[in-house]
């Protein structure tokens, strides 16, 4: 499973730096990237990208057949993320599938079968993904403009997109929360929440208002810290 992840992972984030080498290449926050000063080929790239398809299909095939079955609709949303930004300002929510399809993928790879309830896990990585990916959208929005790029920043302004991200991070702790009902979970999961909410309205603190002097700690560092806390509380809890 370990495996599978890392497989999928590395052919997504191979895609976007190919299929956005070249818009990369005149944004000023990514001009630096490896791909685009030519420290890393296109061909050693792609050839990176197929090895990572091969590595995530070899370990869905020992997984089990329904992994294996799934694995194509797994891999169309991981690499078709990369072009969503040329055609819809829902791009953050798309990104957010790609990860809410993590929890499923797990689900199915130890169970073999789907449960309904595990969707209520999917449902709230997507919100909170979409959340967090549009707060680092802040950063491009003058150059998304110019370049015909679409995010929520660009399209609805700062002000809009802020309060979108604010939503989807409610309704992301609503699902988290509805996962406890789902599965019969208890106190130490409550705790946890009460520290991911925390996170969460501290995360919004730091970018109230478009600043984006603290956007690298909104977006990576509170988001991580969120990640493991979730994971952690839910481990203890179901130890106990």
């Amino acid at each position: 499973m370990v495996v599978a992840m890392v497989g999928a992972r590395s052919a997504a984030m191979g895609t976007n730096r190919l299929v956005d080498r070249h818009i990369d290449a005149l944004n000023p926050r990514t001009r630096d990237r490896e791909l685009v000063r030519g420290e890393i080929s296109v061909a050693a790239t792609r050839l990176f990208v197929v090895a990572a398809i091969a590595l995530f299909e070899l370990a869905c095939w020992r997984l089990n057949r329904l992994c294996l079955l799934l694995s194509p609709v797994a891999l169309a949303v991981l690499l078709g993320y990369s072009y969503t930004k040329r055609f819809t300002a829902c791009s953050h929510l798309v990104l957010g599938l790609a990860l809410g399809l993590a929890p499923l993928g797990a689900w199915i790879a130890v169970t073999g079968g789907v449960d309904p309830r595990i969707l209520v896990l999917c449902a709230g990585v997507l919100l909170w993904v979409a959340g967090f990916d549009t707060i680092y959208a802040l950063q491009d929005v003058e150059f998304d403009r110019r370049a015909g790029l679409h995010s929520l920043p660009a399209r609805l302004g700062v002000s809009r997109a802020l309060w979108l991200a604010r939503l989807f991070h409610l309704a992301a702790f609503a699902c988290f929360a509805a996962v406890e009902r789902a599965f019969h979970l208890g106190p130490l999961y409550d705790l946890g929440l009460l520290v991911v909410a925390g996170l969460m309205v501290y995360e919004h603190t730091l970018v109230r208002g478009g600043r984006l002097v603290h956007i690298e700690r909104a977006f990576f560092t509170l988001n991580g810290y969120i990640s493991v806390c979730l994971f952690a509380f839910t481990v203890l809890d179901l130890a106990r």
